[in-house]
């Protein structure tokens, strides 16, 4: 491949507090999610070290209840949430 970065829009757009609310929150659930199956299924068959996803948690959830703040300090009715996020995708040799 000529280019080894790629960037792509994840989210791009003005939402409601609600909306926002619900994205974010759905967002970082999947992601504590994911690295919470990741732990038990690399520690149970594989006996594998699980430090990187228990970090990756903490910092996850603590991003969550960041978020969560912001969303409960924001008055709904007076204002909207502009949202954008992108992601880079780094192809790298194994």
């Amino acid at each position: 491949m000529d280019n080894h970065n790629k960037t792509f829009t994840l989210i791009d757009g003005t939402f409601s507090v609600e909306d926002a609310d619900q994205i974010l929150t759905a967002l970082l659930n999947y992601k504590i999610d994911y690295h919470n199956r990741e732990d038990f299924s690399k520690h149970v068959r594989f006996n594998r070290d699980i430090e990187h996803s228990k970090k990756r948690i903490q910092e996850l959830t603590a991003t969550k209840k960041a978020v969560k703040d912001l969303i409960a300090a924001t008055e709904s009715n007076k204002f909207n949430l502009v949202i954008n996020s992108t992601i880079t995708v780094r192809l790298e040799e194994a």
